[in-house]
């Protein structure tokens, strides 16, 4: 009763009400370069040398999580150019 079809968290008039978007592939690739960088340590103490595809493995998503975060950065200041 007294639906009108609108949603309301799609219908704000005011741009500084809105959160700002989380990054979330950013914290995901963070999350997984800090798994490898553990994989990794692991991996040279119990002595295999495996532990150098998850160090390839940290720096990778590293440089993913970097790029997204800039990303959003870069986003979150266009938006706040044009009003």
């Amino acid at each position: 009763m007294g639906d009108t079809g609108t949603d309301r968290r799609t219908t704000r008039t005011d741009p500084q009400q809105e959160p700002t978007p989380m990054p979330r592939l950013a914290l995901y690739a963070l999350t997984v370069c800090a798994l490898a960088v553990v994989a990794a340590v692991v991996s040279f103490v119990q002595g295999y040398w495996i532990g150098v595809v998850w160090v390839l493995l940290a720096g990778l998503s590293s440089n993913m999580a970097w790029y997204y975060l800039r990303r959003a950065k870069a986003e979150r200041n266009a938006r706040a150019a044009t009003g």
